[in-house]
């Protein structure tokens, strides 16, 4: 699929609220508006926002964030919008800016890579790829990792920074077309309700000691895990710094094994300086630590484990991971969006409250994952592709 991309003006850089104003309120009347961001993050918390790109049907503009006194209450409202898209690619960390700017997340969000994904362009295809495969136009990556916080931006700049909204005008209107074509608008809708919701952009501190991978099944060092790191969230949050930079992960892990309970422990952790255990952060952590050591044994976490469940049939499990890749291949489709590793065991085991086995996974995937399971169909090799076929009944 070929799209003949359009030509679009040259993009203008906006420097004042004014200007912000006018070009936010003609895009409010657009069917659909691209959008992209530039940002930096490596010495906050919090991203930096450096700039806003935008284009309509008649206009390419840059919203230069970082202009002094520069007010982007008109941006919030144009994202508000609800009967004009707002068209993405991998929108998740440009999603997380806006709902930390304006405090609730844009309306209408429709992501180019998951649409890609839905399509059958592959796994989490990247933005230069789609674009060449859709327009068949490269793009130059020379300013990929540019300083968007330094000023002022080059001409250059600008015209990188505008081809990602230009280009997935175009993107957009092709991918729209073939998944309605494809009858999978519908997939697409579905697979982008993540998006909406806030706890995705928002995950609770209190979870988050679960990707620290504790090798443990010591319900007192989970729960003290789990305090301290909710709260060195809360810290890097309120710092607006790393979470890395309050404490590493390796020290919280350590602490949670030796739960040091003074200023003169602590500091023996590795990571900790005695300066930091002997300052404001090291007495908070301190006290995280005592609220963890005197909770009640009912209040400690237990450890995530599959241990519970009996282990699949690692050979069941591998022609059923065969079966993905076939019915994918078939329909074209990711094969990452309709099962995963996890899905792929439970229904081994004969489980049916599976994400692969409700909705339009369940049509195109998830009744044939069952029929195998229960050997009413093996996978043979016909032309050199894997094709499915029925078991005959046993002769009575």
């Amino acid at each position: 699929m070929r799209s003949k991309a359009p030509t679009f003006p040259t993009p203008v850089l906006l420097t004042s609220s004014e200007e912000v104003a006018r070009i936010c309120e003609k895009l409010q009347n657009e069917p659909f508006v691209t959008i992209d961001t530039e940002f930096v993050r490596e010495r906050t918390y919090w991203p930096e926002l450096c700039l806003v790109q935008l284009a309509g049907t008649e206009d390419v503009v840059l919203i230069d964030t970082l202009a002094p006194g520069i007010d982007l209450a008109p941006l919030g409202a144009l994202l508000a919008k609800p009967d004009c898209t707002k068209v993405f690619h991998a929108a998740r960390q440009d999603l997380e800016i806006f709902l930390h700017i304006f405090d609730r997340l844009p309306a209408s969000v429709f992501d180019t890579q998951v649409a890609a994904m839905v399509a059958g362009f592959g796994d989490q295809v990247g933005y230069d790829s789609l674009v060449g495969a859709i327009t068949g136009r490269s793009i130059d990556k020379a300013h990929r990792f540019s300083d968007w916080s330094a000023r002022p931006l080059s001409k250059a700049q600008i015209a990188y920074a505008a081809t990602d909204v230009t280009h997935l005008r175009t993107v957009y209107d092709a991918l729209r077309k073939q998944l309605a074509e494809q009858d999978r608008l519908h997939w697409a809708d579905s697979e982008q309700a993540i998006l909406t919701e806030e706890k995705t952009f928002r995950p609770d501190p209190r979870r988050l000691w679960e990707k620290l991978k504790a090798r443990t099944s010591n319900r007192r060092m989970l729960g003290i895990l789990r305090e301290v790191t909710a709260w060195r969230e809360q810290e890097a949050q309120n710092a607006d710094i790393p979470r890395q930079r309050v404490i590493r992960d390796e020290s919280l892990l350590e602490i949670a094994a030796v739960h040091p309970d003074t200023v003169e422990a602590l500091s023996r952790i590795r990571g900790v300086t005695r300066g930091f255990a002997e300052g404001k952060m090291g007495k908070g952590l301190l006290e995280a630590i005592r609220i963890a050591q005197e909770l009640p044994e009912s209040e400690l976490p237990k450890a995530p484990s599959k241990s519970d469940r009996p282990r699949p049939s690692t050979a069941l499990v591998a022609l059923l991971r065969v079966l993905l890749a076939a019915k994918c291949e078939q329909h074209k489709v990711a094969p990452r969006l309709v099962a995963s590793s996890d899905d792929l065991d439970l229904i081994a085991l004969g489980e049916t409250d599976v994400g692969a086995l409700k909705g339009w996974r369940r049509e195109l995937f998830g009744l044939d994952a069952q029929a195998l399971v229960r050997g009413e169909i093996a996978l043979a090799v016909v032309d050199g592709l894997v094709e499915l076929q029925r078991v005959a009944e046993p002769a009575s």
